[in-house]
């Protein structure tokens, strides 16, 4: 899209100022998948935030208390355009833009120094879905990668009764989780450390989760813009996308309690994970994106599979 089409989006109403945009979306190739998958949500989402709405607004024409006809001053339809303008032309996530990212209903500050949430295991924690592999012995959760924190938070939340600790290599991205714990009134729950991997994390931990890099050397050169605009250090995990999730399986069992579960999202590499660990017993989880994303290790398996490669390699 060349710069004489840039200035396409218009509308008088919240209807149309939302269609123009998907159709510019569309027409410009963006990628989602920071938090939206289509330019219809995209575009609501992006007017929605610049005209100060809820972005769970009612758009069902017709529908009560519906936004979709409400009406659009020419100045906020300027501001609108100058987003989707910004969007296009940077090819930034639009959580950039608007300095937020939602997971499962709660919003999170997020900027360039960390990568954006998207994280399915929000849904797990959301939902109960592992609350069977824990007891009243889960008080030490850690949050490994943390990113902005929201993981960290979201497993507070769920959880009232433990601690939790988020850990990541960056400093960059705990400066922006520093500011999601305290815009969650979570410090006293939620401790952040600065650690490579399990370094300065020793535990013992009864929960462990971990949205770790794994995009393979392949997937990394072919990424969108979008994804490239991200921290690299949380994406690349060499050329099988394995390389971090070696070092910490091969750190945790002796940084885990007695009936602990580890909660580890692999994205699109369960090939390589298979690959990498044929013999690792796991547990795969459902979640919005099926059941190849997300995958559950309990402490039991984990220190049996270690203490089984260890007796290999003395061999």
């Amino acid at each position: 899209m060349n710069a004489s089409n840039l200035h396409i989006v218009s509308g008088n109403t919240i209807a149309e100022l939302i269609a123009s945009g998907a159709q510019a979306l569309t027409a410009a190739q963006v990628a989602f998948g920071h938090g939206t998958a289509t330019a219809e949500d995209e575009a609501a989402w992006l007017v929605l935030w610049k005209l100060g709405l809820p972005l769970d607004s009612e758009l069902t024409p017709g529908a009560p208390e519906s936004v979709s006809n409400q009406a659009v001053t020419q100045d906020s339809q300027a501001q609108v355009a100058t987003l989707f303008e910004e969007r296009i032309r940077t090819r930034k996530p639009a959580a950039y833009l608007t300095n937020e990212a939602w997971l499962v209903g709660v919003p999170f500050y997020v900027d360039e120094r960390s990568i954006v949430p998207r994280s399915f295991i929000a849904e797990l924690l959301a939902d109960g879905s592992i609350d069977g592999w824990l007891s009243d012995q889960t008080t030490q959760v850690l949050d490994l990668c943390t990113g902005n924190g929201s993981l960290a938070c979201l497993a507070a939340m769920a959880y009232p009764e433990v601690q939790v600790t988020g850990a990541d290599l960056s400093p960059d991205a705990l400066a922006v989780a520093r500011i999601n714990v305290d815009k969650h009134g979570l410090q006293e729950r939620v401790r952040l450390l600065e650690s490579n991997g399990m370094t300065a994390v020793p535990g013992p931990w009864d929960l462990v989760l971990c949205n770790p890099p794994y995009v393979n050397t392949d997937s990394m050169r072919k990424l969108p813009a979008e994804y490239l605009a991200e921290p690299e250090l949380a994406l690349a995990g060499g050329e099988d996308g394995m390389d971090f999730i070696r070092q910490l399986l091969a750190d945790l069992p002796t940084r885990l309690s007695k009936d602990a579960v580890v909660i580890l999202e692999i994205g699109n590499e369960k090939p390589y994970f298979e690959a990498a660990f044929p013999d690792l017993p796991v547990f795969w989880l459902d979640t919005s994106s099926g059941d190849e994303q997300v995958l559950l290790i309990t402490e039991d398996a984990l220190r049996q599979w270690s203490e089984g490669h260890t007796a290999a390699l003395k061999l």
